[in-house]
């Protein structure tokens, strides 16, 4: 498990599996549907970081509410 902090003192749990193609995964259980994948270890905390400042981003501007109301309409 490894932890991010995000904005100085927002901490976020990310958890890191491996996949059965080698990929590794990890997810934000405190975030719903944050979560990416890659090839390498630094490659997915690259991405990790920047999908949980996207997901914060959203949130604080509602568009988070919006996008999920879109997907469970479609």
């Amino acid at each position: 498990m490894l932890l991010f902090l995000l904005e100085g003192s927002m901490k976020f749990a990310v958890i890191v599996e491996k996949d059965e193609d080698g990929y590794y995964v990890a997810s934000v259980p405190e975030l719903p549907g944050c979560h990416t994948q890659a090839k390498t270890l630094d490659e997915l905390t690259d991405r990790i970081r920047e999908a949980i400042e996207l997901y914060w981003r959203l949130g604080r501007l509602g568009l988070l509410r919006v996008l999920n109301l879109l997907e469970y309409n479609s």
